[in-house]
Protein backbone atom coordinates (compact mmCIF):
# COMPACT_ATOMS: atom_id res chain seq x y z
CA UNK A 1 0.00 0.00 0.00
CA UNK A 2 1.59 3.78 -0.88
CA UNK A 3 1.64 6.35 1.65
CA UNK A 4 -1.15 8.01 -0.27
CA UNK A 5 -4.07 5.67 1.07
CA UNK A 6 -3.81 7.25 4.66
CA UNK A 7 -3.74 11.23 3.02
CA UNK A 8 -6.51 13.08 1.90
CA UNK A 9 -7.56 13.45 -1.44
CA UNK A 10 -6.46 17.47 -1.67
CA UNK A 11 -3.11 16.62 0.45
CA UNK A 12 -2.27 13.75 -1.85
CA UNK A 13 -2.48 16.42 -4.52
CA UNK A 14 -0.18 18.90 -2.89
CA UNK A 15 2.11 16.60 -1.99
CA UNK A 16 2.70 15.08 -5.67
CA UNK A 17 2.80 18.89 -6.94
CA UNK A 18 5.86 19.35 -4.51
CA UNK A 19 7.34 16.75 -5.43
CA UNK A 20 7.05 17.61 -9.53
CA UNK A 21 8.23 21.15 -8.50
CA UNK A 22 11.86 20.18 -6.85
CA UNK A 23 12.20 17.37 -9.43
CA UNK A 24 11.35 19.96 -12.90
CA UNK A 25 13.90 22.26 -10.63
CA UNK A 26 16.98 20.27 -10.62
CA UNK A 27 16.44 18.56 -13.71
CA UNK A 28 17.66 21.98 -15.61
CA UNK A 29 21.41 21.54 -15.23
CA UNK A 30 21.72 23.20 -12.46
CA UNK A 31 23.25 22.97 -8.77
CA UNK A 32 20.41 22.53 -6.04
CA UNK A 33 22.60 24.62 -3.78
CA UNK A 34 22.81 27.72 -6.06
CA UNK A 35 19.15 28.23 -5.90
CA UNK A 36 19.16 27.31 -1.89
CA UNK A 37 21.97 30.12 -1.62
CA UNK A 38 20.29 32.42 -4.37
CA UNK A 39 16.87 32.01 -1.75
CA UNK A 40 18.86 33.14 1.00
CA UNK A 41 21.23 36.10 -0.01
CA UNK A 42 18.94 39.30 -0.73
CA UNK A 43 19.06 40.84 -4.36
CA UNK A 44 20.66 43.65 -5.39
CA UNK A 45 17.63 45.38 -4.71
CA UNK A 46 17.35 44.81 -1.08
CA UNK A 47 21.21 46.03 -1.19
CA UNK A 48 20.04 49.36 -1.94
CA UNK A 49 16.71 49.51 -0.04
CA UNK A 50 19.12 48.60 2.83
CA UNK A 51 21.71 51.47 1.80
CA UNK A 52 19.41 53.47 1.94
CA UNK A 53 17.69 53.29 4.85
CA UNK A 54 21.33 53.49 6.65
CA UNK A 55 21.91 56.35 4.90
CA UNK A 56 18.02 58.17 5.71
CA UNK A 57 19.16 56.78 9.68
CA UNK A 58 22.68 58.62 9.54
CA UNK A 59 21.21 61.57 7.72
CA UNK A 60 18.84 61.90 11.00
CA UNK A 61 21.49 62.21 13.31
CA UNK A 62 23.90 64.38 11.21
CA UNK A 63 20.58 67.05 11.00
CA UNK A 64 20.10 66.41 14.57
CA UNK A 65 24.42 66.88 15.42
CA UNK A 66 24.37 70.09 12.64
CA UNK A 67 21.29 71.15 14.96
CA UNK A 68 23.34 70.87 18.56
CA UNK A 69 26.39 72.20 16.63
CA UNK A 70 24.27 75.27 15.28
CA UNK A 71 23.10 76.03 19.06
CA UNK A 72 26.57 75.81 21.03
CA UNK A 73 27.61 78.60 17.56
CA UNK A 74 25.14 80.51 18.67
CA UNK A 75 26.17 80.23 21.91
CA UNK A 76 29.44 80.60 21.51
CA UNK A 77 28.85 83.31 19.19
CA UNK A 78 27.02 85.30 21.97
CA UNK A 79 30.22 85.51 24.45
CA UNK A 80 31.38 88.58 23.74
CA UNK A 81 35.49 89.21 23.78
CA UNK A 82 35.16 91.28 27.19
CA UNK A 83 33.28 88.16 28.75
CA UNK A 84 36.11 85.87 27.30
CA UNK A 85 38.86 88.05 28.79
CA UNK A 86 37.41 87.68 32.06
CA UNK A 87 36.80 84.05 32.02
CA UNK A 88 40.12 83.24 31.30
CA UNK A 89 41.70 85.62 33.90
CA UNK A 90 39.31 84.09 36.52
CA UNK A 91 40.58 80.56 35.03
CA UNK A 92 44.08 81.87 35.38
CA UNK A 93 43.67 82.63 38.63
CA UNK A 94 42.75 80.02 40.22
CA UNK A 95 45.30 78.06 38.58
CA UNK A 96 48.04 80.22 40.36
CA UNK A 97 45.72 79.86 43.71
CA UNK A 98 46.22 76.05 43.49
CA UNK A 99 49.65 76.16 42.92
CA UNK A 100 50.46 78.24 45.95
CA UNK A 101 48.55 76.34 47.93
CA UNK A 102 50.44 72.98 47.08
CA UNK A 103 53.42 74.67 47.67
CA UNK A 104 52.61 76.32 51.48
CA UNK A 105 51.37 72.73 51.98
CA UNK A 106 54.79 70.71 51.08
CA UNK A 107 56.65 74.14 52.42
CA UNK A 108 54.83 73.36 55.91
CA UNK A 109 55.04 69.56 55.46
CA UNK A 110 58.85 70.09 55.26
CA UNK A 111 59.34 72.39 58.26
CA UNK A 112 57.51 69.97 60.56
CA UNK A 113 59.62 66.98 59.10
CA UNK A 114 62.65 68.85 59.58
CA UNK A 115 61.88 69.99 63.06
CA UNK A 116 60.91 66.64 64.07
CA UNK A 117 63.85 65.06 63.11
CA UNK A 118 66.14 67.85 64.94
CA UNK A 119 63.80 67.55 67.77
CA UNK A 120 64.64 63.11 67.88
CA UNK A 121 68.24 64.15 67.12
CA UNK A 122 68.44 66.31 70.15
CA UNK A 123 67.07 63.69 72.54
CA UNK A 124 68.83 60.94 71.08
CA UNK A 125 72.22 62.55 72.07
CA UNK A 126 70.87 64.22 74.77
CA UNK A 127 70.57 67.86 74.10
CA UNK A 128 67.14 68.36 73.86
CA UNK A 129 66.09 71.35 75.85
CA UNK A 130 61.89 72.93 76.17
CA UNK A 131 61.38 76.22 78.55
CA UNK A 132 58.14 75.33 80.46
CA UNK A 133 59.62 76.76 83.76
CA UNK A 134 58.99 80.42 82.67
CA UNK A 135 55.39 79.64 81.90
CA UNK A 136 54.28 78.78 85.19
CA UNK A 137 51.32 80.12 86.07
CA UNK A 138 49.84 78.51 89.35
CA UNK A 139 50.55 75.58 91.83
CA UNK A 140 47.66 74.16 93.91
CA UNK A 141 47.29 70.67 96.13
CA UNK A 142 44.66 68.97 93.78
CA UNK A 143 44.74 65.59 96.23
CA UNK A 144 44.99 63.75 99.05
CA UNK A 145 46.04 60.25 99.15
CA UNK A 146 45.66 57.84 101.63
CA UNK A 147 44.99 54.21 102.47
CA UNK A 148 45.37 52.23 106.21
CA UNK A 149 47.98 49.67 104.95
CA UNK A 150 50.57 53.11 104.84
CA UNK A 151 49.94 54.73 108.56
CA UNK A 152 53.80 54.85 108.66
CA UNK A 153 55.90 57.31 106.75
CA UNK A 154 56.14 56.98 102.77
CA UNK A 155 59.15 56.56 101.38
CA UNK A 156 59.00 56.07 97.89
CA UNK A 157 57.31 55.95 94.63
CA UNK A 158 57.18 55.30 90.67
CA UNK A 159 54.68 56.74 88.50
CA UNK A 160 54.54 54.91 85.01
CA UNK A 161 54.87 56.51 81.53
CA UNK A 162 51.55 57.36 80.80
CA UNK A 163 50.90 58.68 84.14
CA UNK A 164 47.89 56.43 84.42
CA UNK A 165 49.30 54.56 87.60
CA UNK A 166 51.37 55.08 90.71
CA UNK A 167 53.33 52.65 92.76
CA UNK A 168 54.05 53.45 96.45
CA UNK A 169 56.16 51.79 99.22
CA UNK A 170 56.49 52.96 102.96
CA UNK A 171 58.12 51.66 105.90
CA UNK A 172 55.69 48.46 105.84
CA UNK A 173 55.11 45.48 103.63
CA UNK A 174 53.08 46.44 101.13
CA UNK A 175 53.20 48.02 98.22
CA UNK A 176 50.45 50.00 96.40
CA UNK A 177 48.81 50.23 93.28
CA UNK A 178 46.84 53.59 92.31
CA UNK A 179 44.56 54.95 90.06
CA UNK A 180 45.59 58.50 89.69
CA UNK A 181 41.95 59.44 87.84
CA UNK A 182 40.24 58.27 90.44
CA UNK A 183 42.34 58.47 93.49
CA UNK A 184 41.63 55.20 94.40
CA UNK A 185 43.86 51.80 94.93
CA UNK A 186 43.54 49.22 92.15
CA UNK A 187 45.66 46.39 93.41
CA UNK A 188 48.23 45.60 96.47
CA UNK A 189 51.26 43.57 96.92
CA UNK A 190 52.94 42.03 100.19
CA UNK A 191 56.93 41.41 100.13
CA UNK A 192 57.24 39.96 103.78
CA UNK A 193 56.42 36.66 101.95
CA UNK A 194 59.14 37.24 99.07
CA UNK A 195 61.93 38.53 101.55
CA UNK A 196 64.89 36.70 101.95
CA UNK A 197 67.27 37.09 105.35
CA UNK A 198 70.86 36.95 105.13
CA UNK A 199 72.27 34.37 106.92
CA UNK A 200 72.73 35.87 109.85
CA UNK A 201 68.57 35.70 110.03
CA UNK A 202 68.23 38.98 112.04
CA UNK A 203 64.66 40.16 112.35
CA UNK A 204 64.17 43.18 110.85
CA UNK A 205 61.50 45.70 109.59
CA UNK A 206 59.90 45.44 106.09
CA UNK A 207 60.92 49.09 104.53
CA UNK A 208 60.35 49.32 100.55
CA UNK A 209 62.93 52.14 100.12
CA UNK A 210 63.07 52.59 96.69
CA UNK A 211 60.94 51.57 93.26
CA UNK A 212 61.21 52.17 89.62
CA UNK A 213 59.47 51.20 86.40
CA UNK A 214 60.42 49.83 83.24
CA UNK A 215 58.93 52.21 80.39
CA UNK A 216 56.89 49.12 78.86
CA UNK A 217 55.87 48.66 82.27
CA UNK A 218 56.50 44.92 81.98
CA UNK A 219 58.94 44.73 84.81
CA UNK A 220 58.47 46.79 88.87
CA UNK A 221 62.17 46.41 90.79
CA UNK A 222 61.69 47.68 94.51
CA UNK A 223 64.27 47.59 97.27
CA UNK A 224 62.95 45.77 100.58
CA UNK A 225 65.12 47.06 103.30
CA UNK A 226 67.79 44.77 103.04
CA UNK A 227 70.62 44.03 100.44
CA UNK A 228 67.91 41.93 97.62
CA UNK A 229 65.78 43.02 94.80
CA UNK A 230 62.75 42.21 94.19
CA UNK A 231 61.31 41.99 90.57
CA UNK A 232 57.43 42.34 90.54
CA UNK A 233 55.04 42.46 87.32
CA UNK A 234 53.49 46.19 87.97
CA UNK A 235 50.39 44.89 85.62
CA UNK A 236 49.50 41.80 87.98
CA UNK A 237 51.30 42.82 91.23
CA UNK A 238 53.01 39.25 91.11
CA UNK A 239 56.41 38.64 92.41
CA UNK A 240 58.85 37.22 89.75
CA UNK A 241 62.22 36.92 91.30
CA UNK A 242 64.42 37.87 93.54
CA UNK A 243 67.98 39.40 92.77
CA UNK A 244 70.94 38.32 94.90
CA UNK A 245 74.48 39.93 95.08
CA UNK A 246 74.32 42.93 97.43
CA UNK A 247 76.46 42.76 100.70
CA UNK A 248 74.61 45.49 102.33
CA UNK A 249 71.02 47.37 102.03
CA UNK A 250 69.56 48.58 98.73
CA UNK A 251 69.10 52.48 98.53
CA UNK A 252 68.46 53.53 94.78
CA UNK A 253 67.20 51.93 91.34
CA UNK A 254 66.70 52.74 88.12
CA UNK A 255 65.93 51.15 84.72
CA UNK A 256 67.32 52.73 81.88
CA UNK A 257 64.90 54.23 79.46
CA UNK A 258 63.23 52.18 77.07
CA UNK A 259 65.36 49.01 78.00
CA UNK A 260 65.10 46.42 80.79
CA UNK A 261 68.28 46.87 82.00
CA UNK A 262 68.33 47.47 86.24
CA UNK A 263 71.23 49.69 88.03
CA UNK A 264 71.34 49.39 91.09
CA UNK A 265 72.57 51.09 94.25
CA UNK A 266 73.69 50.04 98.15
CA UNK A 267 75.18 50.66 101.09
CA UNK A 268 78.02 48.55 100.35
CA UNK A 269 79.95 51.28 98.31
CA UNK A 270 79.11 49.38 95.03
CA UNK A 271 77.24 49.66 91.72
CA UNK A 272 75.22 46.66 90.16
CA UNK A 273 73.92 46.32 86.72
CA UNK A 274 71.13 43.46 86.06
CA UNK A 275 69.63 41.92 83.42
CA UNK A 276 65.67 41.99 83.81
CA UNK A 277 64.74 39.98 80.29
CA UNK A 278 67.21 37.09 81.39
CA UNK A 279 66.89 37.32 85.15
CA UNK A 280 70.72 37.58 85.95
CA UNK A 281 73.43 39.81 87.02
CA UNK A 282 75.91 41.25 84.84
CA UNK A 283 78.73 43.04 86.56
CA UNK A 284 79.56 45.71 89.53
CA UNK A 285 80.82 48.78 89.38
CA UNK A 286 83.19 49.86 92.05
CA UNK A 287 84.71 53.74 92.97
CA UNK A 288 82.91 55.26 95.73
CA UNK A 289 84.35 55.15 99.01
CA UNK A 290 81.37 54.78 101.13
CA UNK A 291 77.61 54.34 100.97
CA UNK A 292 75.96 55.29 97.66
CA UNK A 293 72.90 56.86 98.34
CA UNK A 294 70.95 58.07 94.62
CA UNK A 295 71.26 56.30 90.81
CA UNK A 296 69.37 58.05 88.01
CA UNK A 297 69.87 56.97 84.44
CA UNK A 298 68.65 58.10 81.13
CA UNK A 299 68.38 56.59 77.50
CA UNK A 300 72.50 56.15 77.16
CA UNK A 301 74.14 53.36 78.57
CA UNK A 302 75.46 56.08 81.77
CA UNK A 303 74.49 55.82 85.25
CA UNK A 304 74.83 58.92 87.59
CA UNK A 305 75.30 58.20 91.48
CA UNK A 306 76.02 60.34 93.98
CA UNK A 307 78.43 58.99 97.13
CA UNK A 308 76.68 59.98 100.31
CA UNK A 309 79.40 61.05 102.71
CA UNK A 310 82.53 61.06 100.32
CA UNK A 311 81.09 63.94 98.42
CA UNK A 312 81.12 63.14 95.46
CA UNK A 313 79.48 62.62 92.00
CA UNK A 314 80.32 59.66 89.35
CA UNK A 315 78.84 59.18 86.17
CA UNK A 316 79.83 55.59 84.76
CA UNK A 317 80.24 54.97 81.08
CA UNK A 318 79.60 51.44 81.06
CA UNK A 319 80.56 50.79 77.53
CA UNK A 320 83.87 52.68 77.57
CA UNK A 321 84.36 51.19 80.70
CA UNK A 322 85.02 54.29 82.94
CA UNK A 323 83.89 57.08 85.23
CA UNK A 324 83.79 60.48 85.76
CA UNK A 325 84.42 62.31 89.10
CA UNK A 326 82.92 65.37 90.05
CA UNK A 327 83.17 67.31 93.93
CA UNK A 328 81.46 70.42 94.81
CA UNK A 329 79.59 69.88 98.06
CA UNK A 330 80.77 70.71 101.39
CA UNK A 331 79.27 67.55 102.83
CA UNK A 332 77.04 64.14 101.69
CA UNK A 333 75.03 64.03 99.44
CA UNK A 334 71.88 62.79 99.10
CA UNK A 335 70.08 62.74 95.97
CA UNK A 336 70.74 63.16 92.07
CA UNK A 337 68.65 63.61 88.92
CA UNK A 338 69.90 63.98 85.28
CA UNK A 339 67.64 66.91 83.49
CA UNK A 340 69.31 65.24 79.98
CA UNK A 341 72.85 63.90 79.37
CA UNK A 342 75.06 66.83 79.65
CA UNK A 343 72.97 68.74 83.04
CA UNK A 344 72.26 67.14 86.04
CA UNK A 345 71.52 68.45 89.62
CA UNK A 346 71.98 67.38 93.47
CA UNK A 347 71.19 68.40 96.96
CA UNK A 348 73.11 67.46 99.75
CA UNK A 349 73.00 67.35 103.72
CA UNK A 350 74.89 70.79 103.90
CA UNK A 351 70.90 72.44 102.45
CA UNK A 352 72.62 73.26 98.71
CA UNK A 353 71.26 72.69 95.79
CA UNK A 354 73.87 72.71 92.55
CA UNK A 355 73.56 72.30 88.93
CA UNK A 356 76.16 70.88 86.79
CA UNK A 357 77.21 70.31 83.24
CA UNK A 358 78.89 66.48 82.48
CA UNK A 359 81.73 68.47 81.28
CA UNK A 360 82.78 70.49 84.20
CA UNK A 361 83.83 69.24 87.39
CA UNK A 362 83.01 71.44 89.61
CA UNK A 363 79.09 72.61 89.47
CA UNK A 364 78.00 75.50 86.98
CA UNK A 365 75.78 77.43 90.35
CA UNK A 366 75.20 76.54 93.80
CA UNK A 367 71.89 77.73 96.12
CA UNK A 368 73.39 77.40 99.47
CA UNK A 369 71.07 77.08 102.34
CA UNK A 370 67.65 76.10 99.54
CA UNK A 371 65.25 74.97 102.45
CA UNK A 372 67.09 77.04 104.79
CA UNK A 373 67.88 76.12 108.34
CA UNK A 374 66.12 73.87 111.29
CA UNK A 375 65.26 75.24 114.44
CA UNK A 376 68.52 73.94 116.08
CA UNK A 377 70.56 75.91 113.40
CA UNK A 378 71.75 73.37 110.87
CA UNK A 379 70.63 73.69 107.60
CA UNK A 380 67.75 71.33 106.43
CA UNK A 381 69.55 68.60 104.10
CA UNK A 382 67.79 68.40 100.67
CA UNK A 383 65.97 64.65 101.07
CA UNK A 384 64.21 64.59 97.22
CA UNK A 385 64.75 65.82 93.70
CA UNK A 386 62.68 65.73 90.63
CA UNK A 387 63.00 67.01 87.04
CA UNK A 388 60.50 67.22 83.86
CA UNK A 389 62.91 65.59 81.09
CA UNK A 390 64.79 67.84 78.93
CA UNK A 391 63.43 70.80 80.42
CA UNK A 392 64.40 74.04 83.04
CA UNK A 393 61.30 72.85 85.67
CA UNK A 394 63.25 71.07 89.45
CA UNK A 395 61.56 70.29 92.20
CA UNK A 396 63.18 70.09 95.68
CA UNK A 397 62.24 69.29 99.02
CA UNK A 398 63.10 68.97 102.22
CA UNK A 399 61.75 68.97 105.92
CA UNK A 400 61.07 72.47 105.93
CA UNK A 401 57.35 72.24 105.53
CA UNK A 402 57.58 73.23 101.63
CA UNK A 403 58.75 71.84 98.02
CA UNK A 404 60.02 74.42 96.07
CA UNK A 405 60.43 74.87 92.00
CA UNK A 406 63.06 76.06 90.50
CA UNK A 407 63.99 77.18 86.87
CA UNK A 408 67.40 75.51 85.73
CA UNK A 409 69.24 77.68 83.29
CA UNK A 410 72.91 76.22 82.71
CA UNK A 411 73.71 78.93 79.84
CA UNK A 412 73.01 81.82 82.66
CA UNK A 413 74.56 79.95 85.39
CA UNK A 414 71.51 80.49 87.54
CA UNK A 415 68.85 78.29 89.58
CA UNK A 416 66.11 79.96 90.55
CA UNK A 417 63.54 79.77 92.54
CA UNK A 418 59.66 80.55 90.86
CA UNK A 419 57.16 79.02 93.59
CA UNK A 420 56.82 77.33 96.73
CA UNK A 421 54.19 74.56 98.20
CA UNK A 422 53.60 74.49 101.82
CA UNK A 423 53.81 70.85 102.53
CA UNK A 424 54.39 69.44 106.08
CA UNK A 425 56.61 66.73 107.21
CA UNK A 426 59.68 65.07 105.20
CA UNK A 427 59.28 65.37 101.91
CA UNK A 428 60.83 61.40 100.74
CA UNK A 429 60.11 61.32 97.05
CA UNK A 430 59.31 63.44 93.82
CA UNK A 431 58.62 63.03 90.51
CA UNK A 432 56.50 64.70 87.93
CA UNK A 433 54.41 63.36 85.02
CA UNK A 434 56.08 63.37 81.46
CA UNK A 435 54.47 67.07 80.71
CA UNK A 436 54.85 68.83 83.85
CA UNK A 437 51.83 69.35 85.22
CA UNK A 438 51.62 67.21 87.83
CA UNK A 439 53.80 66.75 90.65
CA UNK A 440 53.62 63.73 93.62
CA UNK A 441 55.09 63.92 96.54
CA UNK A 442 55.75 61.26 99.14
CA UNK A 443 55.20 62.74 102.94
CA UNK A 444 56.18 61.21 105.60
CA UNK A 445 56.97 62.34 109.63
CA UNK A 446 60.04 60.33 109.43
CA UNK A 447 63.16 60.28 106.76
CA UNK A 448 63.02 57.37 104.20
CA UNK A 449 66.45 56.01 105.50
CA UNK A 450 65.98 56.29 109.64
CA UNK A 451 64.22 57.64 112.41
CA UNK A 452 66.78 60.48 113.80
CA UNK A 453 63.58 63.00 114.41
CA UNK A 454 60.10 63.21 114.30
CA UNK A 455 57.74 65.46 112.60
CA UNK A 456 54.60 64.75 114.92
CA UNK A 457 52.22 66.86 113.20
CA UNK A 458 52.78 65.68 109.68
CA UNK A 459 50.36 63.34 108.15
CA UNK A 460 51.91 59.69 105.94
CA UNK A 461 49.95 60.32 102.35
CA UNK A 462 50.25 61.09 98.76
CA UNK A 463 49.57 64.75 98.19
CA UNK A 464 49.45 65.32 94.19
CA UNK A 465 50.06 69.23 93.06
CA UNK A 466 48.54 70.45 89.55
CA UNK A 467 50.70 72.68 87.88
CA UNK A 468 49.42 75.20 85.25
CA UNK A 469 51.97 75.42 82.71
CA UNK A 470 51.99 78.42 79.66
CA UNK A 471 53.08 76.12 76.23
CA UNK A 472 56.06 78.02 75.00
CA UNK A 473 58.60 77.43 72.17
CA UNK A 474 61.18 74.35 72.45
CA UNK A 475 65.08 75.77 72.31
Amino acid sequence: MSSSFFLKPGAAKQANKKRKFSATKTKGGAKPGKKTQNATVPGPKKQRRAKVDDEEIASDDEEYNSDTLAFSADEEEEETPQDKRLRLAKQYLSEIEKQEAERAEHRELSQSVEQRLQTEYLDSVGRLRRNIAAGLQSCTIQSVLKHKVHHTPLCALALSADGKYLYTGAKSQYVLKWCTESGKVLDRGDVLPHREEPETNKKRRSHVIAICLSTDMKYMALAEGGPHIQIWCPQTMKHVKTFKGHRDNVTGLVFRKGTHELYSAAKDRSVKIWSVDELAYVESLFGHQTAVTSIDALSRERAITAGGSDCSLRIWKITEESQLIYNGHRDGIECVKLINDEHFVSGGVDGAISLWSALKKKPICTTQLAHGKGENGVANWITAIAVVVNTDLVATGSCDGCVRLWQSNPNARKLQPIQTISIAGFINGLTFNADGTKLYAAVGQEHRLGRWWRHKAAKNNIVVVDIKLQSTASS
